[in-house]
């Protein structure tokens, strides 16, 4: 007997193809109108780097307190930049430049409320993460964003603040020039796709 023989093959088509991708666990399937099903599977972005070689003992020290501080920092970073995404949306329905800072200084007392209790926590190299962090994800500074929010007046108290700590809001985030923020980057990446 032929492997062909037991193969059937129907007099009519079978009628599919809604047309509409019916996501399934990270598949979608697809019914085609021509009646072909394709699965399709979405897999996220990966990126591989390779592997450290360090120079010494105190790179590796480096790396190994930067994974700790990223881990630490970066959920906050994420989160401060949603709450400005939101705030800048938000403060745009009030009609008027003082409803809008009567709006903002009372959320920056609710938010220096709210987290200050996390934050004090904070050793001096995971407050400078954080700032490098939220340079990363928001694509400026702290100070620039305090400044656009705040006012210029503010900006420069909470500056100096930090600097009383040793955190500069100014700080700069360069990961294709500066080697610390590279590795910093790797961290971040390798933090976000959970290799870490």
């Amino acid at each position: 007997m032929s492997p062909d023989a037991d193969v059937t093959v129907a007099d009519d088509p079978i009628k599919v193809g809604s047309g509409r991708v019916k996501p399934l666990q990270g598949y979608y399937f697809f019914d085609g109108e021509d009646g072909e099903n394709t699965l399709m599977l979405v897999l996220a972005d990966v990126t591989v780097y390779p592997p450290l070689k360090f120079k010494n003992k105190k790179e590796e020290e480096f790396y190994w307190k930067t994974v700790r501080d990223v881990k630490k920092t970066l959920p906050y970073a994420k989160l401060i930049c949603e709450t400005l995404i939101e705030t800048y949306e938000y403060i745009e329905t009030f009609p008027t430049q003082k409803e809008r800072e009567e709006h903002l200084k009372k959320m920056e007392g609710a938010v220096f409320e709210q987290y200050k209790p996390a934050l004090k926590k904070f050793t001096k190299s995971q407050a400078q993460m954080l700032v490098k962090l939220i340079n990363r994800e928001t694509n400026q500074s702290s100070y620039n964003i305090l400044k656009a929010f705040l006012g210029s007046f503010r900006a420069g108290f909470w500056q100096t603040f930090g600097r009383i700590f040793g955190v500069n809001l100014k700080t700069s985030y360069k990961p294709d020039t500066d080697r610390k923020d590279a590795i910093v980057e790797r961290v971040a990446t390798m933090v976000e796709l959970g290799q870490l």
